[in-house]
């Protein structure tokens, strides 16, 4: 007789255990969770990239008032960056390539090649 009493008591205790279950999972799915990291929209991607420069031309245009840069690599995957800076004076082209590229200014002269248009 000690045999069917242990048979009703499996049933009653996996009933027990699934709405123990049930209950729990629900109170944690429901709870309200606190977003930690937000989406910042506004934020530049800055990428580093070791390249071996070639070199960089400089295409200065007075009339528009701006300069594009071309700057031609050895990397196989990104051949050449192109970049274009409100300036027209050498000085500030060289500074600002200085900058973007990480490069002292007398590196940038080694390497830079200017063409001027006056039209």
């Amino acid at each position: 007789m000690a045999l069917p009493r242990a048979w009703l008591v499996l049933p009653i205790l996996g009933l027990t255990f699934w709405y123990g279950s049930d209950v729990a999972s629900d109170r944690i799915l429901s709870r309200p969770y606190g977003t930690v990291a937000q989406l910042e929209a506004d934020a530049q991607l800055e990428v580093k990239l070791s390249v071996t420069i070639v070199v960089i031309k400089a295409e200065i245009d007075k009339e528009l008032g701006f300069t594009t840069v071309q700057v031609k690599n050895t990397n196989p995957v990104l051949t050449s960056l192109e970049f274009q800076f409100p300036v027209t004076e050498f000085a500030q082209v060289e500074s600002a390539i200085s900058q973007e590229l990480g490069l002292s200014i007398a590196e940038v002269r080694k390497l830079v090649r200017y063409r001027v248009r006056n039209d």
